[in-house]
């Protein structure tokens, strides 16, 4: 009887166990990743040099994606919807300008932005606004997170 409870107690401490890392959330630890940057639109993407790609930079557990986009025809994004980007106090994604290289050696300006990544491999709201003044509403993702080693990093 004594061995039954002690095999039952293990295995619900085992179950605990998994269940709390199951419940976890993807975390990655301080530094820089290369990582996709997926879209529900084929209109609202990374630009074609980058390969769908964007450079996640992880700092003290906050996570932030920089994605160069085709053009300069995006100005704002926001973490949450169109509808919230319009209110008061809204905090937008302001753009820099980014220098693409393709691979025939040309090159374009066109604006880059810094995306907060709430979580790795989910879907979050992330609303824009283009050169015509009007709000969309877009779902994205970030996934397949690669550690940039310090001799590959530019």
């Amino acid at each position: 009887m004594k061995k039954k409870v002690i095999v039952l107690l293990w295995a619900v401490i085992l179950c605990c166990t998994l269940a709390a890392g199951c419940g976890k959330k993807n975390t990655l630890a301080d530094g820089t990743y290369t990582a996709d940057f997926n879209t529900d639109s084929s209109m609202f993407h990374v630009n074609e040099a980058y390969d769908g790609k964007g450079i996640l930079t992880v700092e003290n557990g906050q996570m932030t994606i920089h994605v160069s986009m085709p053009s300069k025809n995006i100005v704002n994004l926001y973490l949450g919807s169109a509808e919230d980007a319009q209110k008061d106090g809204a905090e937008l994604i302001q753009p820099v300008t980014d220098t693409v290289t393709y691979s025939d050696g040309t090159t374009e300006e066109v604006n880059g932005f810094d995306v907060p990544v709430p979580v790795i491999d989910e879907e979050f709201d992330l609303a824009l606004i283009g050169k015509k003044g009007v709000w969309y509403d877009h779902k994205v993702s970030v996934s397949n997170p690669v550690a940039v080693e310090e001799t590959d990093s530019k």
